[in-house]
């Protein structure tokens, strides 16, 4: 039984790294802390407890990491500092020696988070009276990663982040994920439809499928993701839901074609290539060539013709030669999508892609990158101007006070609505706007008139 009464009244910091699923995890640990009566501290208020989720899915991630602990250590003196995420899994002795650090928990004690952080708070405010300053960061990571830790929160955002899913299978051979977050696995369909329908009791009104292998949904339990997305488009209450990103194997033409005529499952995709190069996806050791990714897009605009589809693309693995990366560039530039998600390679230790002999300079890498990300823009402006002068529905997004708010479209257009136009009122809305031009940084569409 955890006590409570040691945290009421405590003021926490929570800094998140990465993607969308370690987001969900902090927004949950947040709430689960303000239950018990801690708050979240105020832009430049120290904390008693700072909270960071890393990420580790590149050498700059784990910098950032570092940089994140030793700032928020260095910002509140004195502070209970736990550390969670794919780095402190990958790498719990490093993030032990940081000075400060007080609790670093791998993935499977992530789970049971507030255990760790309770025992370990009330233990070190124990010492702390008693005089003894003597306190060693505590570690705790296991190998063997089968535990789930349930997610599905907002935290100060509009839109709810479920977590459906995690772990990978694939050990693709640049990837750490397997090690740092274990093989795939997931909650029943009815424990996510029960927390889906208590996202809906809040208020939530649009729900974002987050997972690290969503398509591979089933394996703990048996059961497919097509009836997952089946059964969620029947919650009364929710009005849309994203999928944050699928495998194109995974990506079936059943799924596709439910989706097109759902109630509630939105235009919007966004799946991971990494190389449009047949040769260099051998190397990664994905699950599928440049041709059935090119089908799936096909099929996606077939039955949605105005779908977002935003794609994840790797620049200067080892292997990929100049000529496999204008493979790559001309795959793409051909290709019905929307927008690139660009990251260049990053050696990872312990993966098999460090046994490929062709290596990649960081100034290529950084020639190429620049390629896709113009090509990004020019795919992105161009799918945006087709939609200008049209009428779209939006959810839009609380914004600080004077500032202009923004929302997306159902087909994932950002719009923005100039802070002189801005309601509090509207925060969590769903409405229809007129969508005019480009804005100011190029980044969203205006909105033209609300109905």
């Amino acid at each position: 039984m955890i006590d409570s009464s040691a945290f009421q009244g405590k003021k926490a910091n929570y800094y998140t790294l990465g993607c969308k699923l370690n987001f969900s995890e902090t927004s949950t640990f947040a709430k689960m802390l303000g239950d018990m009566g801690v708050v979240t501290a105020a832009k430049g208020e120290q904390a008693d407890i700072c909270l960071i989720n890393t990420c580790s899915v590149t050498d700059v991630a784990d910098h950032k990491c570092r940089q994140a602990i030793h700032r928020l250590v260095r910002q509140n003196p004195g502070a209970f500092v736990v550390v969670t995420g794919c780095y402190a899994q990958l790498s719990p002795e490093r993030v032990s020696g940081i000075e400060g650090v007080d609790l670093v928990l791998g993935s499977n004690e992530k789970a049971n988070l507030i255990q760790f952080l309770s025992e370990g708070f009330v233990s070190r405010e124990n010492d702390s009276a008693s005089g003894n300053s003597d306190v060693k960061c505590h570690t705790v990571k296991t190998k063997d990663i089968r535990s789930f830790a349930p997610s599905c929160s907002r935290g100060n955002r509009t839109r709810y982040f479920l977590k459906v899913q995690d772990g990978c299978d694939y050990f693709c051979t640049y990837c750490t994920i397997p090690y740092a977050r274990g093989f795939s696995r997931n909650p029943t369909i009815a424990s996510l439809v029960a927390q889906a329908e208590q996202a809906a009791r809040e208020g939530g009104k649009e729900i974002v499928l987050t997972g690290v292998n969503i398509g591979d949904f089933g394996k703990t339990t048996g059961e497919r993701f097509i009836d997952l997305v089946k059964a969620l488009d029947a919650v009364e209450g929710i009005s849309r839901y994203r999928i944050s990103s699928l495998e194109p194997d995974l990506l079936s033409d059943e799924l596709i074609a439910y989706c097109a005529n759902s109630r509630a499952f939105m235009p919007h995709y966004h799946i991971p290539l990494q190389s449009g190069s047949d040769e260099v996806l051998r190397l990664m050791h994905r699950h599928y060539d440049r041709q059935l990714f090119a089908d799936k897009i096909h099929s996606i605009k077939a039955a949605m013709p105005n779908a977002f589809i935003g794609v994840d693309v790797m620049v200067g693995c080892r292997g990929e030669t100049p000529e496999c990366f204008e493979d790559t560039y001309e795959f793409l530039r051909d290709l019905d999508v929307t927008q690139l998600h660009v990251f260049p390679y990053s050696e990872r230790p312990g993966t098999s892609a460090l046994k490929i002999p062709y290596v990649v300079s960081d100034a290529d890498k950084r020639v190429r990158s620049q390629r896709l990300l113009a090509l990004s823009d020019e795919k992105t402006h161009a799918f945006y101007e087709r939609h200008i002068g049209q009428q779209a529905e939006v959810l839009f997004e609380k914004a600080p006070q004077g500032k202009a708010m923004h929302g997306f479209t159902k087909n994932y257009i950002r719009v923005e609505l100039p802070a002189a136009q801005a309601r509090a009122e509207f925060d969590n809305q769903l409405m229809t706007i007129t969508l005019g031009g480009m804005n100011h940084d190029q980044t969203a569409l205006k909105v033209a008139a609300v109905k």
